[in-house]
């Protein structure tokens, strides 16, 4: 009974592998595409100081 479960379940790790190698995706090899050139602006940086003036007033 041991060898039994322990043959079955070799069997079936077995097709498993074989079904993994089989239906993996495939992928054509392709032109490497060129990035275009992206121009990136300045990015402000906001301090603690200016964060006052920014915000509206809640009230509280």
């Amino acid at each position: 009974m041991f060898l039994t479960i322990i043959i079955l379940v070799s069997v079936l790790i077995a097709i498993n592998f074989l079904l993994l190698k089989f239906s993996s995706n495939r992928i054509a090899q392709r032109k490497k595409a060129e990035k275009p050139f992206i121009l990136r602006e300045r990015t402000t940086i906001i301090t603690t100081q200016q964060l006052p003036n920014l915000l509206a007033p809640t009230g509280s």
